[in-house]
């Protein structure tokens, strides 16, 4: 079964929208190597409709002016790309669909399809439901050591918990955290009436 990870850029208070604005000042080669490695290295993208339309209009150019980033934007444009959208588009960058269907249902065929990894990037509202239903291996949060105060975070208000196993972690020398995190379907239970054993004072 394919693999689908999804990469985030989040501050520490937990915002995910227009990290243009704020997380560029924490990229380095670190950075570099853990989005090359979730995003760039996939034969299949997976995105909603805004994140396409940003990633549309900036990667075809970037590859074409051959500059540092034109790897990058070539292994994009080579990957299949299906677009989360309930409209018929039309599109200009290469190897471009709309996922067609239930989202859910769409997804876990493509899962059972030959072929490699498939990844997202942004496209929140999608890394919400597929994490909740089990669809989501992988969430790749680069946590930036900064305060936004403002805009779309990565969950909102919800009626029931949602825990989450961490798979690994790294720091960054700008102290960026890399941490992969997989739903927990055997999450830990307990009270304060377990916990407070752990609270003993040294006699």
């Amino acid at each position: 079964m394919r693999k689908i990870t999804a990469g985030l850029f989040v501050s520490v208070d937990g915002v995910v929208a227009d990290p243009q604005d704020w997380h560029f000042p924490y990229f380095n080669d670190q950075m570099g190597a853990a989005v090359t490695a979730q995003l760039g290295t996939a034969d299949t993208l997976l995105l909603g409709r805004v994140t396409y339309d940003s990633f549309a209009g900036a990667w075809p150019e970037r590859e074409a002016a051959g500059g540092d980033d034109a790897g990058m934007a070539k292994a994009l444009g080579d990957a299949r790309k299906l677009v989360v959208s309930r409209q018929n588009l039309e599109f200009i960058w290469r190897n471009s669909e709309v996922l067609k269907g239930d989202l859910l249902e769409a997804v876990t065929a493509l899962k059972n399809e030959p072929g490699g990894d498939i990844a997202m990037s942004g496209s929140v509202s999608i890394v919400r439901q597929l994490l909740e239903a089990g669809l989501l291996d992988e969430l790749h949060l680069l946590v930036h050591p900064i305060v936004v105060g403002k805009g779309e975070r990565l969950f909102e208000d919800r009626d029931a918990t949602l825990p989450l196993r961490l798979l690994s972690s790294e720091t960054f020398t700008t102290g960026v955290l890399h941490l992969v995190y997989t739903k927990d379907e055997a999450a830990p239970t307990g009270d304060y009436e377990t916990a407070k054993v752990s609270l003993k004072a040294d006699d």
